[in-house]
């Protein structure tokens, strides 16, 4: 076996072409090799540089890891955990011997090495599955692959032939056994102590040679014509040589070739394929996970409903549920370890990197679920949501994720309790859900007070200093010289002040610099809490003595998912975008009408710290195991109401192109959807596919006239009893709003959320009134009492229209002045004859016009209780005029907001809240009475 012959170059070049068509596939992917050394070995040095030359010129990512000599144990095992959360390697080799001045145990080491990663083939699960003969479910040792390569190279059929092995290390002779053996060979194995050695080996059809002394073997042991595999490696004297030494195998090369019809060379035999073997497993490595991480190739398990009639509580069902373990549902669904962090059992943050590794994949269908103007009886769209989502995935077996709003505490402890859906379609943990999840909230009311904590520091530290001290303090003398931190530099920039060194500002350039001179009438900025508490909607601060009378008397607090932090978390694409978002909030304006934000602050960068971690999406589960992104929670009236951009994207890279992100807009559609077709969807760049539109017969009721109801009091007879007259009337603000979603080019379903006391009739004429109005398919569901099952028509219906002709467009051009997009929103969808900006709203129009923010999307902060602004004008008002009283700016999340009528920004809680009912048993350390 001449080494002109038999080579590895033929390897290689196909690894090289394979690598290639990896890359194809996904421009963003390359093999990944790490190679560990603890210690410095000349010949390890030698192997590992032939190793990664190797790779380079196939096009494998190798990296050299190398640990010093005085590296322990521990240390070494958690390199080779870190390499194997790394989802951008797919090969780790331990490169032995283990160098060290510290005890190793080399088997434990090995054999901490991920079996997916075992490239080497030396891990027990591997070498086990090996001796079993699952040779396509493991990687096959390097050397005995390599030899196995050699031999079938020759031409020599393996099959029935009588092979002898000699040598039995865990490295060679072993796993040569077994891959001789499964490859029907009758296999001998032979050591230093078989009796009549040579006798044995001159029966050998096939001789393989790996026994570590210099030219045991000799010519007249081989039978000739026979194959023979050296994989020694000895260095014998020899003094023509310049080191005095020269590389020999096990085999004497010179006689055995007279006998042998095939032989490999020493050097450049065995260890040459050797090599290529390994950069073969790692090439297979990574086909495999691309193979198992295909965007959109979902190996998922449903969770079957024991549905029990009558319908249990929320939180009796959620109990009954087992949820899978979280991180069971992350693999379900393509995430890779190293983009999860997990948050206990139930609940984990997915790593924004994904949204690299993912870039190249084609979106799923978008779907955004809204309703009819609200009611007091309730709609049911988060519940048609989840409903929804278990239907198209543990029934129809698509792909499927449910993006939602985090709740927010307020409401959770006052009067609305829980918001995880209800009955057999729920988000669970409910009390995970429904409590602190993972902080995200707790991190923005940190960062929203650190704000506010800092417009009044400085409002009272300019009142309180001269320019000189001042400017002292913000730039103190620090081992001897002043120093601008990055974020000063940023406001000297925009105050057109291109210096670096503090010491050479002119005395007008400091004041300019020093002072922000905010006006404390004009700040607003609030402080925000999670909790209702009707007592912090007017307060007056700084009355301590310590303040020496700087108070002011327009503060307040709101609730946190008020802050614009929260619609800047849900309206981000990036950290990047996140951090320059948080530098652009506007929080006060200075006396001469400048707007100031928290960049001019300098906290800018201190609030992209505190939400570094509430950027990532939080992964949770529905009842029936389908997976649930639950990320930011902004107010649906003064801001924009609907869940994270960041989540839809992610979520639609996951499912791949034919499954589903449905998403939830908050209060009706004339408020969620709108603001998500011409705020949300502007941003995100993303186009929806379908408009699920959720209707109740009780609630269309009570918009054709039914009588007011009265909590803790039975419902009137109207809304138990058929009355298809009353539904009828009532079915007119359905019709309003299936045709403001047709506005945006979209198709709508119509899903009427059935109720118990809902007859056969009035379902129908709901169902036809819908499709007459040009609804694409109007379905009953009955998903509270019956889960996924009883949203299947629904699931569908929204599947056709998902593959009717769409035509998406936005409802105004931005460019407009602002009163004309106000005033197209009025019209348009809420059906007014026109808008009146009473004064103040008239100032803000021109201040922010002035200040270059009349670009910006409208935000409409009205009440969801009507399409006009009169909360008591239920049905389809007609001929009012919408009153504007303010104008807001949200320049950071990037939209204005018209206050029309007032509407309070931090609820306040009831008569009897729901706390009276909440608790925690200290046995079980359950919650109770959580809705």
């Amino acid at each position: 076996m001449s080494p002109k012959k038999i080579n590895n170059l033929q390897v290689r070049a196909r690894l090289k072409k394979e690598v290639e068509e990896m890359k194809a596939q996904d421009p963003n992917f390359s093999p990944g090799l790490v190679i560990l050394q603890v210690g410095d070995r000349d010949d390890s040095n030698l192997y590992i540089s032939m190793k990664i030359k190797a790779a380079a010129e196939i096009g494998i990512n190798a990296t050299h890891m190398r640990l010093p000599k005085t590296a322990t144990e521990n240390e070494v095992l958690e390199r080779i955990r870190e390499v194997n959360e790394n989802s951008s390697i797919h090969g780790l080799i331990v490169q032995l011997p283990l160098d060290s001045v510290n005890k190793m145990d080399t088997e434990k080491v090995t054999n901490a090495v991920a079996p997916e990663k075992d490239v080497d083939g030396l891990t027990s699960i591997n070498a086990g599955k090996l001796a079993r003969g699952d040779l396509g479910d493991c990687f096959l040792p390097c050397t005995p692959n390599g030899c196995m390569e050699l031999i079938k190279r020759t031409g020599v059929s393996i099959a029935g032939k009588k092979a002898v092995v000699v040598g039995r290390s865990k490295i060679v002779g072993a796993p040569m056994h077994d891959l001789l053996l499964w490859s029907h060979a009758t296999v001998t194995i032979c050591h230093s102590r078989t009796a009549n050695l040579s006798e044995e080996v001159s029966k050998a059809d096939i001789l393989v040679v790996g026994i570590g002394k210099a030219e045991m073997v000799k010519g007249d042991w081989i039978k000739k014509g026979a194959v023979v595999i050296d994989c020694g490696i000895n260095h014998v004297p020899d003094e023509s040589k310049p080191s005095g030494k020269r590389v020999v195998g096990d085999v004497d090369y010179t006689s055995a070739k007279e006998q042998a019809g095939f032989i490999t060379p020493v050097p450049g035999g065995v260890g040459p394929m050797t090599v290529a073997m390994l950069m073969a497993n790692t090439v297979l490595g990574a086909k495999r996970f691309l193979d198992s991480h295909q965007p959109g190739k979902w190996s998922i398990s449903y969770t079957e409903l024991n549905l029990q009639k009558p319908v249990p509580s929320d939180i009796v069902i959620s109990r009954s549920c087992v949820p899978k373990p979280i991180d069971c549902m992350a693999r379900e669904v393509g995430l890779l370890s190293d983009e999860v962090e997990l948050y206990g059992k139930t609940k984990a943050k997915v790593q924004l990197s994904i949204m690299k590794r993912l870039q190249a994949q084609p979106d799923g269908k978008y779907v955004v679920v809204t309703g009819i103007t609200p009611t007091p009886l309730g709609e049911g769209k988060s519940t048609t949501t989840i409903g929804l989502v278990q239907a198209l995935g543990a029934h129809l077996k698509l792909n499927v994720f449910a993006c939602v709003r985090q709740p927010s505490q307020g409401p959770t402890f006052g009067i609305k309790g829980g918001a995880a859906g209800g009955g057999y379609s729920q988000v669970i943990p409910m009390e995970e859900f429904n409590l602190h999840l993972t902080g995200d909230i707790h991190a923005i009311t940190a960062a929203n007070n650190l704000v506010a904590a800092a417009i009044d520091a400085r409002i009272f530290h300019e009142n309180t200093q001269t320019d000189k001290a001042l400017y002292n303090r913000l730039v103190p003398i620090n081992g001897g010289q002043r120093q601008f931190s990055p974020i000063q530099i940023n406001r000297l920039k925009k105050l057109g002040i291109e210096k670096t060194d503090p010491n050479t500002l002119t005395d007008e350039e400091v004041t300019r610099f020093a002072r922000l001179d905010m006006n404390p009438e004009a700040v607003t900025w609030q402080r925000v809490l999670d909790t209702n508490d009707r007592f912090l909607r007017k307060i007056t601060i700084g009355q301590s003595p310590t303040e020496k009378g700087f108070t002011r008397e327009v503060a307040q607090f709101d609730i946190t998912v008020a802050s614009e932090i929260m619609a800047v978390l849900a309206l981000t694409s990036s950290l990047a975008d996140m951090r320059q978002r948080l530098a652009n909030m506007v929080v006060a304006t200075s006396k001469s009408g400048q707007p100031i934000t928290t960049e001019d602050l300098g906290v800018s960068g201190a609030l992209a710290v505190l939400m570094r971690d509430a950027i990532k999406p939080n992964l949770m589960q529905t009842l029936e195991g389908t997976p649930v992104f639950v990320h930011a929670g902004p107010f649906a009236n003064i801001a924009h109401g609907n869940s994270s951009i960041l989540a839809d994207k992610i979520a639609l890279k996951l499912v791949g192109p034919e499954g589903f992100v449905v998403t939830e807009a908050g209060f009706g559609a004339d408020i969620g959807m709108e603001k998500f077709f011409n705020i949300k969807c502007r941003y995100s760049g993303l186009r929806p596919h379908v408009v699920v539109l959720v209707a109740t017969v009780r609630a269309l009721k009570m918009h054709g006239g039914g009588p007011k109801v009265t909590a803790g009091m039975p419902l009137p007879k109207e809304y138990v009893e058929e009355n298809l007259e009353l539904l009828e009337t009532g079915c007119g603000n359905m019709k309003k709003q299936i045709e403001n979603a047709r506005l945006f080019g979209v198709p709508v379903v119509v899903a009427v959320n059935a109720f118990k006391t809902d007859t056969q009739a009035e379902l129908e004429l709901i169902c036809s009134v819908a499709k007459a109005a040009g609804a694409f398919d109007a379905v009953r569901c009955s998903h509270w009492a019956e889960g996924g099952a009883g949203a299947v028509a629904l699931g569908q219906a929204v599947q056709r229209a998902s593959e009717s002709p769409s035509d998406f467009k936005f409802l105004y051009d931005v460019e407009l002045p602002i009163a004309d997009k106000i005033r197209i929103i009025a019209q348009k969808i809420y059906g007014a004859d026109d808008i009146e900006l009473l004064p103040e709203a008239q100032r803000k129009v021109e201040l922010y016009t002035k200040q270059g923010f009349g670009n910006l999307p409208i935000c409409m902060a009205k009440t969801h209780l009507s399409l006009s602004h009169d909360a008591d004008k239920k049905g389809v008002p007609t001929g009012f005029v919408v009153p504007v009283r303010d104008i807001k700016a949200s320049v950071g999340a990037g939209f204005l907001f018209p206050l029309v009528g007032t509407m309070p920004t931090i609820p306040g809680l009831p008569t009897r809240p729901c706390f009276y009912d909440i608790d925690l048993d200290p046995e079980t350390e359950q919650v109770n009475g959580l809705f």
